[in-house]
């Protein structure tokens, strides 16, 4: 019985091992990814809200906005940014995200900054850090295989 017991730990322990390591890990992806051990890293996340202007024009709203969509594509043709959408109507006035490389609060600040939809006060950005796959990223490189128009 004794052995029984011993055998069942070892074998417990062994495949709790197993479960643990990760057949399909690349550290040569890892480390171009900038992944932690975890295959995860540090981000900074950026919540666009509403902001205190709202009663433009039709023609200052789609010149603000048209400046807008361009600063997101300098931004991602740059490498500063990688995930930028807006979000479906909702109750909070949550209007968009983006999510950058950068992981310093105070230089996405700067970048948000540059952005015609928050200068004017369309929008309102608030900045946090996130931690999410390092794999995020490359989901671009079939992103630009898919779209058929330019936003």
């Amino acid at each position: 019985m004794k052995k029984i017991l011993i055998a069942l730990t070892l074998f417990v322990a062994g495949t709790n091992l197993l479960l643990a390591q990760n057949i399909n890990y690349d550290p040569e992806l890892a480390k171009k990814l900038n992944a932690d051990e975890y295959g995860m890293r540090l981000y900074t996340f950026v919540l666009l809200k509403s902001g205190e202007k709202q009663n433009l024009s039709k023609s200052e709203t789609d010149s603000i906005f048209r400046g807008h969509m361009n600063n997101i594509i300098r931004l991602e043709n740059e490498g500063k940014l990688f995930v930028a959408g807006p979000f479906g109507a909702n109750p909070y006035g949550y209007r968009g995200l983006f999510i950058f490389y950068e992981t310093d609060i105070n230089k996405v600040e700067e970048m948000v900054n540059t952005d015609p939809a928050v200068s004017s006060g369309i929008l309102k950005p608030e900045i946090f850090n996130w931690y999410g796959s390092a794999a995020l990223p490359i989901y671009l490189d079939y992103h630009n295989k898919i779209w058929n128009k330019m936003p």
